[in-house]
């Protein structure tokens, strides 16, 4: 049996996250800061590298920084 494509990402050391460019990509989640609603920007490995008040902010965040904005779901 094949594992799933998610199944084979969860399982990727950094040095091939690394490899697959998660540098260069970042996903945003809605978060509750302090009892205000918020969206937390993440590097496509997980590791949180900001915050903004809106959608639209997080994502024009990203690409000032010259990363790729990516769906998960």
């Amino acid at each position: 049996m094949n594992p799933t494509p998610n199944t084979t990402l969860r399982n990727l050391s950094s040095v091939d996250w690394a490899q697959f460019g998660a540098q260069e990509m970042a996903y945003i989640r809605p978060v509750t800061v302090n009892g205000t609603q918020a969206v937390a920007i993440h590097a496509a490995d997980g590791t949180p590298i900001g915050a903004a008040p809106t959608e639209a902010l997080a994502i024009a965040a990203i690409l000032q920084h010259e990363m790729a904005p990516v769906l998960v779901h």
